[in-house]
This record gives structure tokens, sequence and C-alpha cells, in this order.
């Protein structure tokens, strides 16, 4: 009988922690999904901002050129 209970609690214990280890593993996913948004979101940014100092560096150009 002890050793009946033994397997049971065994069996238990071996089952959260293959419940554990699934939950760590979906937390790990949507970190790294988390992650590549973020990447794209900072790529998207630095876009627009090259952009924006380009047009600056046009727009001084071109008044440089206005006032020769």
């Amino acid at each position: 009988m002890k050793t009946f209970l033994a397997l049971i609690a065994m069996a238990a214990l071996a089952g959260c922690g293959v419940d554990v280890a699934t939950t760590a593993a979906t937390g790990a996913s949507i970190k790294k999904q988390e992650l590549e948004q973020a990447k794209k979101t900072m790529q998207g940014a630095q876009q627009k901002i090259d952009a924006a100092v380009g047009q600056m560096q046009q727009r001084a150009g071109a008044s440089a050129d206005d006032s020769k």
C-alpha cells in the first residue's frame, strides 16, 4: 500500500513538472514574439528618423544654394 501511494505521489509531482515546463516554454515564446515586434518597431522608427534627417539636409542644401 505504501508503494502504491508513493507511486501516485510521484506521478502527481511528475505531472506538475510537465505543466511548469510547458508554462515556461509558452512564456519564452511570448517574450520572443515581443522582442521581435520591438525590433520591427525600432527599425520603423529609425527609418522615419533617417527620412526626416534626409529631408532636413535637402532643405538645408537648398537654402544654402539659394543664398549664393
